[in-house]
């Protein structure tokens, strides 16, 4: 199972929030390229990046943070956070991006989570992040009808390999992960299931890799 440290950017700053508000948010790192380079001196190979105020703006707002990772360490970058459209994704990959995550528009613009997979393939995640088990969209401040496993299954049937699933009550919380829902994913889908949210400690990585989970995602336990 792969583990891939949270690197969360709002205003240039790495930042945790609790729950998905922005209310809460707090600074945790000096700077998003100091936490990089320590967790890949750490032996970290991946990193999870999300630019919180473009998914706020439904637009790219940090880019060249997110770019200046991926080229100036060894970690492979993973992002999302107001990639909206096939021009965003080719920007990012041809910038070094490894894999780029589709979320809002995974439910808003499925057609363009489909041509995004036809031409990136197996660069393209989608992350669901739900609340109750329904899915919420545009920085989790707008929610859906839509139940989980169903989002989750669409995307499989458009060529999506890789889902990263956040149950956003648990988010910054440190209360562990919803293995539940996340076993549910798992079992609806054939594609790897990230967990994100609530991770805390060595024994929800266990339990994690129990469930036969393809990743991890670590963000407040680890600052």
């Amino acid at each position: 199972m792969i583990i891939l440290p949270a690197i969360d950017i709002k205003d240039g700053n790495c930042v945790r929030l609790f729950k998905g508000d922005y209310a809460t948010v707090q600074k945790v790192a000096e700077s998003p390229y100091i936490a990089a380079q320590g967790f890949a001196d750490a032996g970290a190979e991946w990193t999870h990046m999300v630019d919180l105020d473009g998914s706020l703006k439904k637009e790219p707002v940090n880019a060249e943070t997110f770019i200046s990772v991926a080229k100036n360490t060894n970690l492979k970058v993973e992002l999302g956070g107001g990639i909206r459209t096939m021009n965003d994704i080719d920007y990012y990959i041809n910038n070094g991006i490894s894999r780029i995550i589709l979320g809002s528009v995974a439910l808003k613009n499925p057609e363009l989570v489909k041509e995004a997979v036809k031409e990136f393939g197996s660069k393209i995640a989608v992350g669901i992040d739900a609340k109750s088990g329904f899915v919420a969209t545009e920085g989790w401040v707008e929610k859906s009808d839509v139940y989980f496993t169903d989002l989750a299954k669409r995307m499989e049937d458009v060529g999506v390999k890789n889902i990263i699933f956040t149950d956003i009550s648990r988010d910054g919380t440190l209360a562990g992960p919803n293995i539940e829902q996340l076993v549910e994913i798992n079992n609806a889908v054939s594609c790897d299931i990230t967990a994100s949210g609530g991770v805390t400690n060595i024994s929800d990585i266990l339990s994690l890799r129990e469930k036969k989970l393809y990743g991890a995602i670590c963000g407040k336990s680890i600052y």
